[in-house]
């Protein structure tokens, strides 16, 4: 095995509430691999958006340790490039702008980055939508803009904070087969964090389920389906198997 890209070691987090602690996650230990796609799936409060924001530097551990590329995690990274539920497009940058905004925060050339940004654009399917401003533009294409804003840098890790959770079910499903096809161009690492069971078992080469709060990792599963992943794949026997197997590692950890 390669090392990992990401290493988590006994991960903890407390937050004070009104003087009271409230543990969201603990003792979290993870390997995640160069070009793999996790996901993450779990109850509403369980950690997972703690979870990535820690590894992501955005918010520092109370225990365990982060490492990303070997290196301890202690601040944002440039290396991880996120994704969040809302686009955060700025209403009033074009849509190229918008996708270039990474590059003018890190003072990096725009030259390059312009031509980088507009090859993510055709890939993600908006080539001719590049002066185009976010109120013309659809749920699902202001996602791929932020996908493509996430990219831009060229970060070898993406993570994904429910991506998706905000688009009709349509839309969804066809932004599933997009991510996948960038994913594949790309072969970036993805850290996938979503509520639906089905499309993180349709996206995933693993599938990290965890408990209730406080957050623990209650089984991590190998999604062994055939890639390219199609609409067929939905309808495989293993697919049902392995929806039915996170639901009972969800639910009957919460009930029981």
């Amino acid at each position: 095995m390669p090392d990992p890209i990401i290493a988590l070691r006994d991960l903890g987090k407390t937050y004070t509430i009104d003087d009271n602690p409230l543990t969201a996650l603990s003792r979290v230990s993870l390997d995640v691999y160069p070009e793999e796609f996790v996901s993450i799936v779990g109850r509403s409060g369980c950690g997972k958006t703690t979870l990535v924001n820690i590894i992501a530097g955005l918010l520092p551990a109370s225990t365990g340790e982060v490492r990303v590329q070997g290196r301890v995690v202690a601040e944002p990274i440039e290396s991880i490039g996120m994704v969040f539920q809302s686009p955060v497009l700025l209403p009033w940058r074009n849509v190229i702008d918008n996708v270039l905004l990474p590059i003018e925060l890190l003072s990096l050339p725009r030259e390059p980055a312009l031509r980088t940004a507009r090859d993510l654009l055709a890939l993600a399917g908006l080539a001719g939508f590049e002066r185009a401003y976010p109120r013309a533009l659809s749920g699902g294409m202001q996602q791929r803009v932020a996908i493509c804003r996430a990219l831009v840098v060229d970060p070898p890790i993406l993570i994904m904070d429910e991506p998706f959770g905000a688009l009709d079910a349509m839309t969804r499903e066809e932004m599933g087969f997009e991510l996948l096809r960038i994913w594949q161009e790309r072969r970036k690492t993805v850290l996938f964090v979503t509520h639906s069971i089905s499309e993180a078992v349709f996206l995933s080469d693993r599938l990290v389920v965890m408990t209730p709060r406080p957050g623990r990792i209650a089984d991590v599963l190998a999604i062994d389906l055939p890639r390219p992943r199609t609409t067929a794949a939905r309808a495989l026997p293993r697919f049902g198997e392995f929806e039915v197997r996170v639901r009972e590692l969800i639910f009957e950890r919460a009930d029981g």
